[in-house]
């Protein structure tokens, strides 16, 4: 299967990236480099693919584990090499879920379901750099639908 974006410059450093769907998103840059900083870096963005990619595997996966789930987010971190093309030499993602008597054990078996099986921007940066996933888990009352 293919997949298509088409990416158009605005002006300065600013693009427009459009998927197959029509969403669109903008990527820009600092001033320094040329930019107006009115919009995501292509690198940040590559934070947000991963982010996003697990997120809504475990989610899913939580919800046919019929765990509590009130509140979820990813923190995400990434480390870059200092010399270029300053790749991440390491990310991690601490997913933190909110909720009414979480199983630690779910979390993480969905946790390392997404990373190790199902999500396609984890397997797509394997080899190239180091991924960490860890869980907190913040207990608090009912769950959302």
């Amino acid at each position: 299967m293919v997949k298509e974006v088409i990416v158009n410059w605005e002006s300065g450093m600013k693009f427009t990236a459009t998927a197959e769907s029509g969403f669109t998103v903008i990527m820009d840059t600092k001033a320094e480099f040329g930019g107006s900083d009115e919009g995501f870096t292509p690198k940040m963005l590559l934070l947000v693919s991963l982010a996003g990619c697990t997120a809504m595997d475990v989610i899913s996966m939580l919800k046919k584990m019929r765990q509590e789930v009130s509140g979820y987010r990813l923190e995400v971190k990434g480390w870059e090499h200092e010399e270029h093309p300053k790749k991440f030499d390491r990310i991690v993602v601490e997913h933190v879920v909110e909720g009414h008597n979480l199983s630690q054990e779910s979390v993480d078996k969905a946790i390392g379901l997404s990373h190790e099986k199902y999500c396609s921007v984890s397997a797509s940066l394997a080899g190239s750099v180091e991924i960490v996933m860890t869980s907190r888990l913040v207990e608090t009352g009912s769950a959302i639908a």
